[in-house]
């Protein structure tokens, strides 16, 4: 069926725009499948800690293919005459991916007529006039160590890189399948509502392979961060002297993974005696934490129906099997690792998702009320 020699210039012209007619039409009903699935978290009882894991993994999605659904999905939610545009062919996904973060009710159909039937740099130049932003940055880059140098995994220098916008590389991929940081415009430029889907593949900070063991990263930093670079370049400097960049950020992460560690599992070298486990309290004990730690394996243990576990590594909480306001104990046999999402996911499944909605706002009040 794939092979068309056969077809006359006329027929095999006319198949190829009958089908593109087609492939627009089931891309603004897929979209609408994945705003449906997505507004319904669908996800979260398929063991999938995001909308954007669940097309990645699940449906088998690119990561940037999902990303620009998910975008467009929930853009054409809540605006529905992008689908329209979508179908007609009017725009497409990656012009809609721009158009997204400045659409309101207000100029929605002004902004698809004036980016109708336009190619990307052409939208992104249109943006470009209407919500105008600040000037390139310049970029810290850190650039393999050449082939004569000899090669470990440190041995990476960093030069500045004038007249780009970029993010500084580092080894470490950010991985945030529930944040999605955008390019946001100027503070008078409208912006949409939503909700996180996963980081834009060519604005996120990202590894970068460019040969065996060796990555490039980048990332723009501020001002403060930058004062905290050097202040750990003086104080690494009798263990590094060089001050080579990715060797004293490598020394920072060790750092930073045992603080956190014993932060968030209270993995500490010499444990304290265990304490007794109390019933009437919330705090969960140290040791409970690090026995719960080991034997999860630091993943979330959510499963779903088909037997799959979530298994998500990041924004993980420590959830009481049976509720804590019923009576249950913070001990290492009533406590498990979810991430956040599944968290919430069992909270609404036990309280109903009006009371939950209405103690996260309850919450959020009370912390705006403190600072």
């Amino acid at each position: 069926m794939y092979s068309l020699s056969h077809l006359s210039d006329r027929d095999l012209l006319r198949g190829l725009t009958a089908l593109v007619s087609r492939d627009r039409s089931n891309t603004a009903l897929l979209l609408a499948h994945i705003a449906e699935v997505d507004a319904r978290k669908l996800y979260l009882p398929a063991a999938y800690s995001s909308m954007f894991e669940y097309c990645v993994r699940e449906l088998g999605l690119s990561e940037d293919a999902a990303y620009r659904r998910i975008r467009s999905a929930r853009a054409a939610r809540q605006f529905p005459v992008i689908f329209e545009a979508l179908a007609s062919g009017k725009v497409h996904l990656a012009g809609v991916c721009v158009l997204a973060p400045y659409l309101n009710a207000g100029n929605v159909n002004a902004l698809l007529d004036a980016a109708g039937f336009k190619k990307k740099a052409e939208i992104e130049e249109m943006i470009a006039e209407r919500y105008p932003r600040s000037e390139m940055l310049a970029l810290i880059e850190s650039l393999p160590a050449r082939a004569d140098q000899g090669a470990s995994v440190n041995d990476s220098t960093c030069q500045l890189v004038p007249g780009r916008v970029g993010t500084l590389e580092t080894s470490m991929d950010v991985v945030a399948p529930d944040s999605i940081p955008v390019n946001l415009p100027t503070a008078s430029a409208p912006t949409i509502t939503e909700r996180s889907v996963a980081p834009a593949p060519s604005a996120r900070a990202s590894v970068a392979p460019i040969a065996c063991e060796r990555f490039a990263l980048h990332f723009t930093m501020g001002r403060s961060t930058r004062e905290k670079l050097q202040h750990v370049k003086d104080l690494l400097a009798h263990q590094i002297p060089s001050g080579d960049l990715a060797a004293v950020i490598d020394r920072a992460l060790d750092l930073a993974i045992l603080q956190l560690e014993k932060r968030k599992m209270a993995s500490v070298e010499r444990p304290r005696r265990v304490p007794q486990v109390r019933s009437n309290t919330r705090h969960i004990p140290a040791d409970v934490k690090r026995e719960v730690w080991r034997r999860d394996e630091g993943h979330c243990t959510y499963v779903s129906e088909e037997g799959r576990r979530c298994g998500a590594r990041s924004m993980l909480e420590y959830d009481h099997v049976e509720e804590f306001c019923r009576g249950g104990a913070a001990s290492a046999e009533n406590i498990r690792l979810r991430c956040r999402a599944h968290n919430q996911y069992a909270a609404e499944r036990s309280f109903g998702i009006e009371f939950m909605r209405r103690k996260r706002e309850e919450a959020r009040l009370a912390a705006k009320a403190q600072t």
